[in-house]
């Protein structure tokens, strides 16, 4: 096998490096557990989420270890449960991406089976964005075999939910218009704290990559919208500046406050360019040393 490269990629330094300290801390995480481990990446909207998830799971499997990525996206609701939601508990949880839209027993019930072994074959749940809809299953891919590391990327990953009073005064033209009693809100924070808390409970150590101010994201957002592949059968036009402005905004809550409140073992922090500027270690976790 040729041994992996990360400069013939033409990464940035700081990022060679960044991903060489977060693939160290994970081996040595998987060698004291002794079993196959979950590290959670966290990041927002357009922060190099997906690619900084596979750099680290070939730089995992040129070191032996075999390493599965899922995204929190994979296990999106449907459409069709997501307009349920939308008018049995609130208009705004038609849109995907809060807490309160995943399909939680689907993800739970994908990660015990990566991580409890056996060898048997693992159906792996995706979600194509440019439809907004759940793939058939019929298109699902399956893993095969043991795994090592289950890298669950995705932009709130590990979060905590905010203190009730932090939900009192809308932070945006979104929820000022469209959640003026904060009940959506709440109904979010609500599920973070309860389902989605007992999957961040399974993680074994968790790496935030933190942007700077929220400010960065909406610029992300826009150069990640330019790359969706809308010529697929069924694709949804693309969004217009103003219609992605009003999608970011209901991420902007949460995001803030996981700059904020840094719910990580591992913070990376990342500059206008999504290059790291500084790797930091809060060792809330046994996962780092």
């Amino acid at each position: 096998m040729t041994p992996y490269n990360p400069e013939a990629g033409g990464l940035d330094p700081s990022v060679i490096a960044s991903d060489a300290r977060l693939v160290a801390r994970i081996e040595g995480c998987s060698a004291r557990a002794d079993r196959p481990i979950l590290v959670g990446l966290c990041g927002p909207q357009g922060s190099g989420k997906s690619t900084t998830a596979a750099r680290l799971a070939s730089l995992l499997e040129h070191q032996g270890r075999k390493a599965v990525v899922r995204s929190l996206d994979d296990f999106y609701l449907t459409r069709a449960a997501r307009k349920t939601l939308s008018v049995d508990v609130h208009p705004l949880l038609a849109t995907r991406g809060v807490p309160g839209t995943h399909d939680i027993p689907l993800m739970q019930a994908t990660l015990r089976a990566l991580l409890e072994g056996g060898g048997r074959a693992v159906p792996l749940p995706a979600f194509d964005k440019a439809i907004d809809d759940r793939q058939p299953e019929a298109d699902w891919q399956v893993c095969e075999g043991e795994v090592d590391v289950v890298l669950l990327e995705g932009w709130c990953v590990g979060a905590r939910p905010q203190p009730d009073h932090a939900l009192d005064m809308p932070i945006n033209r979104l929820e000022q218009d469209e959640d003026a009693d904060g009940r959506w809100r709440r109904y979010v924070n609500a599920a973070l704290g309860a389902d989605y808390a007992a999957i961040f409970a399974m993680l074994d150590l968790k790496i935030l990559l933190r942007a700077p101010t929220f400010a960065y994201v909406h610029a992300w957002r826009l150069e990640q919208e330019e790359r969706l592949d809308r010529n697929a059968p069924g694709a949804l036009p693309a969004m217009e500046a103003a219609e992605i402005e009003r999608f970011i905004a209901h991420y902007e809550r949460l995001t803030c406050w996981i700059i904020e409140d840094q719910p990580a073992d591992i913070v990376v922090d990342l500059d206008r360019g999504r290059r790291s500027v500084a790797v930091r270690e809060l060792g809330s976790s046994a996962g780092v040393p």
